[in-house]
């Protein structure tokens, strides 16, 4: 696995699907839910499966052997 990677947000929390779209990791909110359903998605090492999640600072998302970790935009 590479280096993690910053993702910054203005407001937290977002939803899992948001943030995908926000750091361009899937083109669409249809691409997050079929990624997301089809368990693609880490959250904190752990595969997530709701599209609805609430992700806050410091949690760390895993997709396509990449890590990111959230933190809020100062």
């Amino acid at each position: 696995m590479n280096t993690q990677k910053k993702i910054e947000v203005n407001e937290l929390p977002i939803r899992l699907g948001q943030l995908l779209k926000f750091a361009n990791l899937v083109q669409d909110g249809f691409e997050a839910k079929i990624r997301i359903q089809h368990g693609e998605i880490l959250l904190n090492g752990e595969i997530e499966c709701q599209r609805g999640k609430k992700i806050i600072d410091g949690d760390i998302i895993t997709f396509n052997e990449e890590e990111y970790l959230i933190v809020k935009d100062k």
